[in-house]
């Protein structure tokens, strides 16, 4: 994906959009773009984009999350520092929205700012062995879902289908058709092919043709996500 002022991540329980938003706010910054990154997932205290404060901070990138993130207080409690994001145009933002549509509503309170700006990349992380999303037809169920509470078109799509730490290419490739379809329902571009970094390593070395490829680095906790 070309890179956009504001990129947001939203995507169902479990789907892997924070490690994403962590790892695309490290390319961006790497890449020499002035970045912050902010947590409004007010729904999953499991999995915070918190959890990757420190690695963030050493990086030089802000992270601005709600004062309850990160312990055993989950108030949905979002900082005022949030709307610097949407309303300074100085530095890139990404956004990790909460999973399913009851976290997308927190996103509502920006979206004016940012459909003004119109300067965004809203992208839609599936797993397709989720078992919640594993037909086209389920993800964009919740992808429309998605759109409805947050008030916001998703513009890609980012393919993040794994099994844990067994994933292997095949596995990925597997779920290339899948990706498409939805692509075809939702009538957007697969904007990022994502997989852990050995495994995007062997699809490059096996030459398979994956839209954008982006290697991830896991964060803390990642492969350690169980289902409610």
């Amino acid at each position: 994906m070309i890179p956009k002022r504001v990129t947001l991540f939203a995507g169902h329980y479990g789907s892997g959009k924070t490690n994403i938003a962590v790892n695309y706010a490290l390319w961006l910054h790497r890449n020499g773009y002035s970045t912050a990154i902010a947590d409004l997932d007010i729904v999953n205290p499991y999995f915070r984009t918190k959890d990757s404060e420190e690695e963030l901070k050493a990086a030089g990138i802000p992270l601005i999350a709600s004062p309850y993130a990160g312990s055993n207080i989950d108030l949905p409690a979002l900082p005022q520092e949030l709307y610097s994001l949407v309303e300074r145009h100085d530095r890139y933002a990404v956004m990790d929205i909460g999973g399913d549509d009851r976290g997308a509503y927190a996103l509502g309170r920006y979206t004016p700012y940012i459909l003004k700006e119109n300067d965004y990349e809203m992208v839609f992380v599936v797993n397709f062995y989720r078992p919640l999303t594993r037909t086209p037809g389920d993800a964009f169920e919740i992808l429309r879902e998605i759109e409805g509470a947050g008030g916001i078109h998703f513009t890609a799509i980012a393919n993040n289908s794994n099994i844990g730490w067994d994933t292997t290419p095949e596995d990925v490739l597997d779920t290339m058709d899948q990706v498409q379809e939805l692509a075809k329902l939702a009538e957007i571009p697969v904007g990022m092919t994502c997989a852990e970094e050995k495994v995007a390593e062997g699809l490059a070395a096996e030459g398979a043709a994956v839209p954008e490829l982006f290697p991830l680095k896991l964060q803390k906790k990642y492969f350690d996500v169980k289902e409610s």
